[in-house]
């Protein structure tokens, strides 16, 4: 595994398609690192498909109301419209860049909506830079995420197994 300098700002994510360790940057976004990691910690993420995934850009997943094939409120038609119980988030634009294995935080049309969904960068997607908030950066297993099935939405989508703060795996 790769080496993790601060196991309170990592997570391993198990997907259909294998591990993803991923880097957080709670100083460039610790609302948006906060709310990743307590959504984490509740297991909110587990089951939670890939319901948008386009080649060449990104694999969105993270809609823990409608995106999660294991409750019973899963409705693939709806997955992607939904986020968590908790309040949308104020934006933390950086100038980080939106480049190949960037994570950061999915949003509607208002730059303070962002909620539980988000986004890995396949590709440079420097168009996004201080528009959407980056909050980590995938520091292993990217081959994984390249393997993500593609859709808009995706047909029989690819999920995420588990995701957890690694301070927390023993």
């Amino acid at each position: 595994m790769a080496e993790i300098k601060d196991r309170e700002n990592a997570l391993i994510m198990e997907t259909t398609k294998g591990q993803v360790v991923i880097e957080m940057y709670p100083e460039l976004a610790p609302g948006h690192v906060a709310r990743i990691k307590e959504l984490a910690r509740e297991g909110a993420y587990d089951g939670v498909v890939f319901h948008r995934v386009i080649d060449g850009f990104m694999a969105q997943t993270g809609d823990v109301k409608f995106g999660n094939s294991s409750k019973p409120t899963y409705a693939p038609s709806r997955a992607g419209m939904g986020g968590s119980d908790k309040p949308d988030l104020k934006a933390e634009f950086s100038n980080a860049n939106h480049g190949r294995g960037a994570c950061s935080m999915a949003r509607a049309q208002n730059p303070n909506s962002a909620n539980s969904q988000f986004f890995i960068c396949f590709d440079d997607a420097a168009f996004l830079n201080r528009q959407y908030t980056v909050w980590g950066q995938v520091i292993e297993g990217m081959e994984n995420v390249d393997k993500i099935k593609r859709g808009e939405p995706v047909q029989d989508p690819d999920k995420i197994v588990s995701l957890k703060v690694a301070a927390d795996v023993k």
